[in-house]
């Protein structure tokens, strides 16, 4: 799930995966008390996994074997079972090739509309909603218990495994524990590969059925081991938290993380499409600005078919993805749970347009024009421009993140051109002028990408 995070945001295959309705697959019955598990017929451990490097560096030099029976025995102080251990054994081995795929991960630029068109189309919708009706008893009881609308569980889990078509084919523990050797996100593989073993124990999941993406996503809505130990609940009263097989428990537990954990409001907005008329003071339009209702429709800002928006204090912010002339959105509070499952701006906007299609909005609007995008090359050149001022634009690798539109913002106010935080041609040749000075590090603004 990632997304809600970083992780989600790097796998560009899964977002272009059909949103097709899959068949549930009914949940395994598994005896009680539940036994240590060998490798299913036909699911064998990988064997010829790729030796780790000698030493790494992050961890004082101990060898994988070494790091692994520290980790081990941390997981055992934490309340892991031997048997549990002895269980994922032969899951727990290195593999240079995942580590590989982290390192070597291309985070997904396509522009909005374009990731709109595939991912949050009339058929995406359409088939949602058939999703919503054929499990109605889960739905309604997850949004009486924690407040949040089908449209928008849908949403996550069609986007993130098309409703369990596609849950990834690699060992959830070989991932989790080859990225926890790897010196790159250390600590927080370690946390997930212990998250992991506590799930096995519990006995919500065997270790040879945790099957999922390479960076070690769980689940039919891509959870974190951590997120699923945390907030997995049982909701078809089997016993077991099962994200794989379950569509209840998929329900509940997309439910009690989007509430719990991304602190859902209840009854409130979350993304409404709106228009802003031409003279609109641009610099007003981002998410780190916060505006009543009332003051936008002050501002001008209506429905895209003109209707007043209500006299209200209701906070929100105007979001212009594709800057001044594509689409516009109120983004309200409940829009940060978006960012925060996955904080790329392109796919938290299309996951909230998505669930209000479900729910029964219109289409949006497209630009009158197309419009006009820097190829990948002028949009790394700009960044690097961007850091030669002064800016901290985080990566440059072309993708306009939060922290480089913030920085583009800053410096069309600078030039006096329209403040939509859009990377164009004519920001590009001001930049490419003698006259950008650096600008003093106070006035940095550092953000998520």
């Amino acid at each position: 799930m990632l997304l809600h995070r970083s992780l989600v945001a790097a796998t560009a295959s899964l977002f272009l995966s059909s949103l097709a309705i899959a068949q549930p697959v009914p949940a395994p019955v598994r005896p009680a008390p539940r036994p240590v598990v060998a490798p299913a017929p036909g699911q064998q451990p990988p064997a010829a996994a790729p030796r780790a490097p000698r030493g790494a560096a992050c961890h004082n030099g101990l060898s994988f074997d070494r790091f692994l029976a520290d980790l081990k025995q941390q997981a055992a102080a934490e309340g892991v079972s031997q048997r549990t251990l002895a269980e994922a054994a032969p899951y727990l081995v290195y593999d240079q090739g995942i580590v590989n795929r982290d390192r070597g991960q291309r985070v997904f630029g396509q522009v909005f509309t374009e990731f709109a068109r595939n991912r949050a189309s009339d058929g995406a919708a359409k088939n949602a909603q058939a999703r919503i009706r054929m499990h109605a008893a889960a739905f309604n009881r997850a949004e009486k218990e924690y407040g949040v609308p089908p449209a928008v569980i849908a949403a996550f889990w069609g986007l993130e495994s098309s409703f369990g078509a596609e849950l990834g084919n690699l060992h959830t523990l070989r991932s989790l524990v080859s990225l926890a050797y790897d010196c790159r996100r250390s600590e927080m593989f370690q946390k997930e590969t212990i998250a992991a073993l506590k799930i096995i124990d519990r006995g919500d999941l065997t270790a040879s059925e945790m099957i999922g993406a390479w960076a070690g996503e769980l689940g039919q809505t891509q959870f974190l081991a951590t997120h699923y130990f945390n907030y997995a609940v049982d909701y078809d009263g089997d016993g077991h938290r099962n994200l794989l097989r379950s569509a209840s428990d998929v329900i509940g537990s997309t439910a009690n993380y989007i509430a719990n954990g991304l602190k859902w409001r209840r009854g409130e907005p979350w993304l409404q499409e709106v228009r802003a008329p031409q003279n609109f003071p641009w610099e007003q339009a981002d998410l780190t600005t916060k505006l009543p209702r009332a003051k936008f429709a002050q501002l001008g800002v209506t429905y895209p078919d003109g209707r007043p928006l209500p006299n209200d204090d209701l906070p929100a912010s105007l979001l212009l993805p594709m800057g001044r002339t594509g689409p516009a959105f109120l983004a309200y509070a409940n829009f940060a749970a978006y960012t925060e499952w996955n904080n790329s701006l392109i796919y938290s906007t299309t996951a909230a347009y998505l669930a209000s299609r479900i729910a029964g909005a219109p289409p949006m609007r497209q630009p009158s024009a197309p419009v006009a995008q820097l190829p990948l090359n002028e949009l790394k050149e700009l960044q690097q421009l961007l850091v030669r001022a002064g800016y901290n634009v985080g990566k440059v690798d072309g993708v306009m993140g939060q922290l480089s539109r913030t920085a583009v913002k800053a410096m069309q106010i600078k030039y006096g051109l329209p403040a939509d935080s859009w990377p164009t041609a004519e920001l590009l040749a001001r930049m490419r002028g003698p006259s950008v000075q650096a600008q003093p590090a106070g006035l940095l603004m550092p953000a998520a990408r």
